[in-house]
């Protein structure tokens, strides 16, 4: 039996690091998208339009808890995303086509090739359910609603020949 006040043993401490880090990989995903967010002329007036420069903070701590969540299963984040972007307005293919097209490269260079594809592949069907559920709001007819281009990456044609 361990005594309280005894460091950890490899075995206890190496999970703990590995959680550390991966959720280290978070923090960086979500803070280096979002720089990237709002420089961007397209999407990044839709955020800094509706997330005050004091607010900044804790919308980035909630989507670190989403990802971890998302990515972890953490249950770090307890919410319901869809409310709230519901009250942005109309939001175009262009701007989600464009978050997504943000998104993929700062996810693959951030977190490791198995979480980064996860978190895109995540990412691509929450724009769907988003685009859809906001049509829908809007009283448009969304059964001919197509999803949004996939850039998938694991599928590649057979060789010719």
């Amino acid at each position: 039996m361990s005594m309280p006040d005894q460091a950890p043993n490899a075995e206890q401490a190496a999970p703990a690091q590995a959680e550390s880090k991966a959720e280290q990989d978070i923090h960086a995903l979500v803070h280096r998208f979002y720089d990237v967010v709002r420089e961007d002329p397209l999407i990044g007036p839709v955020f800094t339009g509706h997330i005050a420069d004091d607010a900044w903070p804790a919308h980035l701590a909630t989507m670190c808890n989403f990802w971890s969540s998302v990515l972890l299963k953490s249950k770090r984040y307890d919410g319901r995303p869809l409310p709230a972007h519901l009250s942005l307005g109309t939001i175009t293919d262009e701007q989600f086509a464009r978050w997504l097209a943000l998104f993929r490269p700062v996810a693959r260079r951030t977190l490791p090739a198995p979480q980064a594809a996860r978190a895109i592949v995540h990412a691509e069907r929450m724009a769907d359910s988003f685009r859809m559920s906001m049509a829908f709001q809007r009283g448009e007819n969304i059964t001919g609603m197509r999803p949004l281009p996939r850039e998938d990456t694991s599928w590649s044609p057979p060789p010719a020949g």
